[in-house]
């Protein structure tokens, strides 16, 4: 994989691996959103790089909250606490329960789970995963965010973590399964 460092392409293909149980979940209708597929995911897409793959945190062996996320001005948002993670992952599925509207569920659940950090690493992608999963149960196509617009993603995300108001990143995400749906 030309000019890219040997992790990046290890997550490369672990992503590939990832997405590929995805697409075996969806075809044989086994799909759901939960945490039993959110685990199963991250614990391939994220087994070379992430502390307790598959595992919340505090679910493992690793104590404490992890840290956070770095913004891109430098800012700095600690994760929320560990032991409140399976409470506010039931919440966000019990609120999916809410909305009938496939797409919607999809992205608010990218939004929340990302928001959230479940995870050591590997939180976008495991989210970008479980809502592809929806929406490919619903016959969308995946979440796909393309590189000429990754500045746009990154501010959005930073103004998700600095605000907790999703509105943006989701009108964003809205706009990028409209272009790839064209």
């Amino acid at each position: 994989m030309g000019g890219k460092a040997l992790a990046e392409q290890q997550q490369i293909l672990d992503l590939s691996e990832a997405f590929n149980l995805l697409h075996e979940l969806v075809i044989q209708q086994e799909f759901a959103v939960d945490k039993a597929a959110s685990d199963a995911l991250h614990s391939v897409l994220a087994r070379n790089e992430a502390l307790d793959a598959g595992l919340f945190r505090g679910e493992g062996h690793v104590e404490g909250d992890g840290g956070g996320v770095r913004l891109m001005d430098g800012g700095f948002i600690p994760f929320d606490p560990a032991e409140e993670l399976v409470e506010a992952h039931a919440d966000l599925l019990a609120s999916l329960q809410t909305c009938g509207d496939p797409v919607e569920q999809a992205l608010a659940y990218f939004c929340s789970a990302t928001r959230s950090q479940f995870y050591f690493d590997g939180n976008k992608r495991t989210a970008r995963l479980v809502a592809s999963g929806l929406l490919l149960s619903h016959g969308y196509s995946a979440l796909n965010i393309p590189h000429a617009r990754r500045l746009e993603f990154n501010l959005a995300l930073d103004e998700l973590f600095r605000t907790d108001d999703a509105t943006t990143l989701m009108d964003f995400l809205y706009d990028c399964l409209a272009e790839s749906s064209q």
